[in-house]
């Protein structure tokens, strides 16, 4: 299976023209800047008109408008996930969002990854696991403690996220393939291209 990965466009998604063929795209967050719904359904309608057999996204932290969102009316290959899965051709897919409130943030964060189950292929996030593609100079580590451990407890095939901006790459670490796709950078231009990952 090709999976076309790709983070953080920021409103800036109609810019991205490299789109290589894939059968699954997943966006693994940040696809607002300032969190409105009119950004939210431009980013939608972008998705449901590529040309991809499954679409699925997960809200980030500038996704705020996603909060207790319910979605009707998506098309069959377009599949929002908000601490759920979908399983498509045998492979589970599970996207936890991340949205910052006030108030107890991280126990709010932690609670989305509490609830990942332990049988996943391909667990989505936009925030990485702590010191994996989540530093620019390798000083500050923006990644969860919690959600490493997590990750090495379940040991899904691959972990895809973004939210740290210019740690693009992939690397592998204990047999899981992990993928940060984040397009834009720290100042929010689009830099970066979608990264083909094979499952």
């Amino acid at each position: 299976m090709k999976i076309l990965h790709l983070s953080d466009t920021h409103g800036k998604h109609r810019e991205i023209t490299t789109m290589p063929p894939a059968d699954v795209l997943v966006h693994s967050g940040d696809f607002t800047m300032a969190g409105g719904d009119m950004e939210a359904l431009d980013f939608i309608e972008w998705l449901c008109d590529l040309p991809y057999k499954h679409k699925i996204f997960i809200a980030g932290n500038h996704d705020d408008c996603m909060l207790d969102a319910t979605l009707e009316g998506l098309p069959d290959d377009v599949h929002y996930l908000s601490d759920n899965g979908i399983t498509i051709d045998g492979v589970s897919f599970y996207g936890a969002p991340m949205f910052v409130t006030f108030e107890g943030e991280d126990l709010k964060e932690i609670e989305h990854y509490e609830q990942v189950p332990d049988n996943i292929d391909i667990l989505i996030t936009h925030r990485p696991p702590l010191g994996i593609l989540d530093s620019i100079d390798d000083k500050l580590h923006y990644g969860s403690s919690f959600l490493l451990n997590k990750v090495s407890k379940i040991k899904p095939k691959m972990h895809l996220f973004g939210h740290v901006h210019d740690a693009y790459g992939t690397m592998v670490w204990k047999g899981i393939t992990f993928s940060n796709a984040g397009v834009t950078d720290w100042m929010y231009n689009v830099r970066y291209y979608p990264r083909l990952l094979i499952y």
